[in-house]
C-alpha cells in the first residue's frame, strides 16, 4: 500500500472531491515534517542550554514550527473531519435532522474560517511593525499562516457542504476487514523429550 493511500483518509469520501486528495496528502506530509522539526529544535534547545552554550535562535524556530503545525494541522483535520466538527451529535441523527445539524455545523466552521481570513490578514499586515529577537524578522512571518490556513479550512468546508447537500451526509462507512492469520495445527501431538 503506497504512503499516499495511508495518509489520505478514505472515511467519508462521499463528502470529498478527488481533486483535493493531493492537497490533503501534501498537508499531511507538511504536518509530519513540521512536528518532526519542532521536536528536533526543542531537543537541540535543551541540549545547547544544558551544555551552557544556548542557541537563542532555536526559540524562534521552535515557535514558528509549532504555530505553522497548528494551523496546517487544523486545515488538514478539517478535510478529514477530525477537527472543528461535532461528530457525536450529528452521527446519532438520521435523515432531515442530521442534514440540518451537518449544514449548521459547517456554516459555523465557514464563518470562523472567514473571520480568520479577515482578521488574520489584518494581523499579518500589522506584524510588519514588530520584530522577533534575535533575528529581527518581522513577526508577520508568524501571522502569515493564519489566513492561508483559514482559506484551506473554508475550501474544505465548502467542499463538504456541496457534496453533503448533493450526496447526503449519512453514508455508512464500509467496515474494515479483520484478517486473522491461519493457525497451523500439528497432527503429531506426541511429546518429544
Amino acid at each position: 500500500m503506497p504512503i499516499a493511500d495511508k495518509l489520505v483518509l478514505q472515511r467519508q469520501h462521499h463528502l470529498k472531491w478527488r481533486a483535493l486528495d493531493r492537497l490533503e496528502l501534501v498537508l499531511m506530509i507538511i504536518c509530519g515534517v513540521l512536528c518532526f522539526g519542532f521536536s528536533l529544535s526543542v531537543t537541540f534547545d535543551i541540549v545547547t542550554r544544558t551544555i551552557g552554550h544556548p542557541w537563542l535562535w532555536l526559540q524562534e524556530v521552535t515557535s514558528t514550527l509549532f504555530i505553522y503545525a497548528i494551523f496546517i494541522g487544523a486545515a488538514a483535520a478539517t478535510r478529514r473531519n477530525d477537527h472543528l466538527y461535532l461528530a457525536a451529535i450529528s452521527e446519532s441523527l438520521r435523515g432531515t435532522p442530521r442534514m440540518i445539524v451537518e449544514i449548521f455545523v459547517r456554516l459555523v466552521v465557514l464563518a470562523v474560517a472567514l473571520c480568520l481570513i479577515w482578521f488574520g490578514y489584518i494581523n499579518y499586515l500589522r506584524g510588519f511593525g514588530s520584530f522577533r529577537l534575535p533575528s529581527g524578522t518581522p513577526i508577520a512571518s508568524l501571522y502569515a499562516i493564519i489566513p492561508l490556513s483559514a482559506i484551506l479550512i473554508a475550501l474544505f468546508t465548502i467542499e463538504q457542504l456541496v457534496n453533503g447537500i448533493r450526496n447526503g451526509f449519512d453514508h455508512p462507512e464500509p467496515e474494515e476487514e479483520l484478517i486473522i492469520p491461519p493457525v497451523e495445527l500439528s497432527l503429531d501431538r506426541r511429546r518429544q523429550p
